[in-house]
């Protein structure tokens, strides 16, 4: 009974745990720096990015899969909306063109997956390298700078609080919405969880494959305009290897890779944890060579652990 208890307590605040832990740690390390307000709020900025990452790679681990194309998608998204805006478009347009190119990939990786029957990890592996390849074609391997003054005002302040996480959260709660209220969202777990019920009680499969998949790719090309924003200028190598960080911030928060479990607030705290274990480890002048080790060592504690959870749990 106390082994079920503990799992029930686990899977409600261990994400928020973790984010604690890491809070006082880093302040016991870096006293004078770290557990400063303004540091504080960098990091929530800081986070950002990895939370609508992890908000896209969230739906792709919900069905059992993976989504490995996220961090090309936020860089050709944040290419278009660059090249767009060198080019005089207003704004509104150049920001829906950027966030409609980002779904269209999510479509193909959908499509790629259902028609194919593979494994979206094999899909989005080969789709990654392509949309990669489509960002330096575009750019010829250069970054896009002297964008016009509106680009950068998408990441300053109202008041205090800057605007990705004034973003990050209408979305979250959007998302929320939409995961525990809609026929679509609950459907999506129905279907992670297993796909073979899913199909018997009606639920067109193929159909939420791809919605996920969309979903997955236009939340990533939000991240990617937040992250053009914040750089000033679109890099063609801008979120490589940022999958990682997006399927961390999706396991840390509580989703699994079996598919069916997960919630949207703790995908947030995910990314929160990923972004201010970044600034602990900066401010402590770690090299980003260990951030790396670190980061991988992140994700299999945290497989492992939930795993030793449910065991002991059974047991």
């Amino acid at each position: 009974m106390t082994k079920v208890k503990f799992q029930s307590f686990w899977e409600k605040f261990g994400t928020l745990c973790i984010l604690i832990c890491m809070f006082i740690a880093f302040s016991i390390a870096s006293p004078e720096f770290f557990p400063q307000p303004t540091n504080l709020l960098q990091c929530l900025l800081q986070s950002t990015v990895y939370i609508f990452l992890a908000f896209g790679e969230f739906f792709a681990i919900l069905l059992g899969g993976i989504d490995l194309s996220v961090g090309s998608v936020a860089c050709f998204s944040g290419i278009i909306v660059a090249e767009m805006a060198l080019k005089g478009i207003n704004p509104v347009i150049c920001v829906l063109v950027g966030l409609v190119g980002a779904a269209v990939l999510g479509v193909v990786n959908g499509w790629l997956i259902n028609v194919l029957d593979l494994h979206p990890f094999v899909v989005t592996l080969g789709t990654n390298t392509i949309f990669r390849g489509v960002c330096l074609v575009i750019t010829g391997g250069n970054p896009v700078f002297n964008l016009p003054p509106w680009v950068k005002s998408l990441s300053t302040y109202v008041w205090v609080i800057p605007k990705p996480v004034i973003y990050a959260a209408v979305f979250g709660l959007i998302l929320i919405f939409f995961t525990v209220r809609t026929v679509p969202g609950r459907n999506l777990f129905a279907l992670g969880g297993n796909k073979q019920s899913a199909w018997y009680s009606g639920i067109n499969t193929k159909r939420y494959t791809l919605l996920a998949h969309t979903l997955s790719s236009l939340l990533a090309g939000m991240g990617g305009i937040i992250m053009l924003a914040r750089i000033g200028a679109a890099e063609p190598t801008a979120g490589d290897g940022y999958e990682t960080y997006a399927i961390a911030a999706c396991i840390i928060g509580g989703a699994s890779l079996f598919g069916g479990k997960g919630k949207i607030v703790g995908v947030i705290l995910g990314g929160i944890t990923i972004g201010t274990i970044n600034n602990g480890l900066n401010i402590m002048n770690v090299s980003s060579f260990w951030q790396k080790i670190v980061m991988g060592l992140l994700i299999i504690g945290s497989v492992a652990l939930e795993k030793f959870v449910s065991n002991q749990a059974k047991k």
